[in-house]
């Protein structure tokens, strides 16, 4: 997982004892540290033990983010003790970064109140928050509103507030790679590559006779072909399988991932069915289970508000996503439901897995040309599942984004699937369809729900529904 690295402000106000802040700088640059984040921050030789109180030390905040302003994720503002606001929101100002901030005030000791000890961060923070808002910075809150930074929600917080960072920085420059139309009978994958634009999140297409072109030129021989051949082998069970079947895999992976490269492509959409399966002869469902499980999210039936999807969770928590439909009911259980593929899930998501072909469209197209997809039954354990939807009607991205378990319940079927358990599902499934949100759901084995939704609705302004 990529490591953050965050701008560090430490608040100050002079009539207040400095030495708070002396001490918290070091405990809180301790607890970041162990954590696992890089930070940009004044040096203890600055004014004040590198503290931001006056203009001048504004500016020198401001000059040194600026200098670091590709490395920084977001901005950390910790206050040891009542700290300037002032000081605070024109460091900002004049960084002009854009980035997630993240508010913190340290906690007063109720044994230790008087002038030389009392740090009024409580206080403090409301001042620096009112700024904030005065000034339009978006900002994040701890869970508590004064906290230790060596305490265990502090350490929550950091870790929530680091995956809203690469998620916000990730979708803000994203590279979304649409392979192929959307199939003619799915509507419900219609999408506005314009809204996403105005995101920040751009899409690159491609015709599938390009990719196809390309395939059809590599040979068993390319060295690409090889590598991928090999790849293919050692990622999962090919027992079974045609070797033409395989070899004709390995030379679409090829092509795509030569494509995906030249193109910067952070994720894709492909279309899967069926002009893959009639004129070239296999399904893309292994390349793409691979390239999701190596964290390049790849959503089937061209679903580019589905590889949004799948990708701002890989962004969060730096696991792979899977792309699944809301597919059945689970006999009378109002809170389970069935989730389902076809499949090309990646390998991680799965409790097993081997290769196997398309049965649902072999019947169309012949069993021999539908070799390649990843079949099993999904892991037990929590999961969070995203939903990334473009509203053309009303000119706006909106989502929905919630927690689950996939358990153990008995169930025969083919493809990739799960039995899910969510709380208050019916209620769920009601705001789905109620607000035309489509069939598709992106999952991932995480908790990371309140950090997508922080990230999209805070920072991204769209509309999030966090069902709980």
């Amino acid at each position: 997982m990529k490591r953050v690295t965050l701008g560090v402000i430490i608040g100050n106000r002079g009539f207040f004892p400095t030495h708070l802040c002396e001490a918290g700088r070091k405990v809180i640059l301790q607890v970041l540290e162990e954590q696992g984040f890089d930070v940009v921050i004044l040096p203890e030789s600055a004014r004040q033990s590198g503290t931001v109180e006056s203009i001048g030390d504004a500016r020198a905040c401001a000059d040194l983010f600026k200098q670091n302003r590709e490395k920084i994720d977001g901005i950390l503002i910790t206050l040891p003790n009542f700290g300037e606001e002032t000081g605070i929101v024109n460091a900002l100002k004049f960084a002009e970064l854009n980035v997630p901030i993240l508010v913190h005030a340290f906690g007063d000791d109720a044994k230790r109140m008087t002038i030389a000890d009392r740090r009024d961060s409580f206080c403090g923070k409301m001042s620096t928050c009112n700024n904030l808002r005065q000034y339009g910075f978006k900002y994040s809150l701890t869970t508590l509103h004064t906290v230790d930074p060596t305490n265990d929600s502090f350490k929550s917080d950091l870790q929530s507030f680091g995956a809203v960072c690469r998620v916000v920085k990730g979708l803000r420059r994203a590279r979304i790679g649409a392979i192929g139309a959307r199939p003619g009978a799915f509507n419900t994958v219609r999408y506005s590559e314009k809204l996403f634009e105005n995101a920040g999140i751009s899409v690159a297409t491609l015709d599938l006779s390009e990719v196809l072109g390309w395939a059809n030129k590599l040979t068993s021989g390319d060295v690409s072909v090889k590598e991928k051949m090999d790849a293919i082998r050692a990622y999962t069970n090919t027992d079974g399988i045609p070797v033409e079947s395989l070899d004709k895999m390995a030379r679409l992976g090829a092509a795509i991932d030569t494509w995906a490269k030249d193109n910067e492509i952070d994720a894709t959409a492909i279309q899967c069915w069926t002009s893959l399966e009639e004129f070239y002869g296999v399904v893309p469902c292994t390349i793409m289970s691979m390239m999701s499980d190596t964290l390049r999210s790849s959503a089937c039936e061209t679903d580019v508000a589905g590889t949004v999807s799948m990708y701002a969770m890989q962004l969060a928590s730096g696991q792979p996503s899977a792309l699944l439909d809301w597919n059945n009911n689970y006999g009378g259980d109002p809170d389970k439901a069935v989730v389902f593929h076809c499949s090309n899930l990646p390998k991680s998501v799965f409790a097993d897995q081997k290769m196997d072909y398309q049965e649902i469209i072999a019947g169309t197209v012949g069993k021999e040309n539908t070799y390649g997809t990843i079949v099993g039954r999904m892991k037990t354990g929590v999961f969070t599942y995203c939903r990334v939807s473009t509203d053309d009607t009303y000119g706006e991205i909106q989502a929905y984004v919630g927690h689950g378990q996939l358990t153990n319940d008995v169930l025969n079927t083919f493809g990739g699937f799960g039995v899910v358990q969510i709380p208050n599902m019916q209620n769920l499934l009601k705001f789905i369809c109620n607000n035309g949100f489509e069939h598709h759901v992106a999952f991932n084995l995480s908790e990371v729900a309140p950090a997508i939704q922080e990230a999209m609705s805070n920072y991204l302004g769209w509309g999030v529904y966090h069902h709980e």
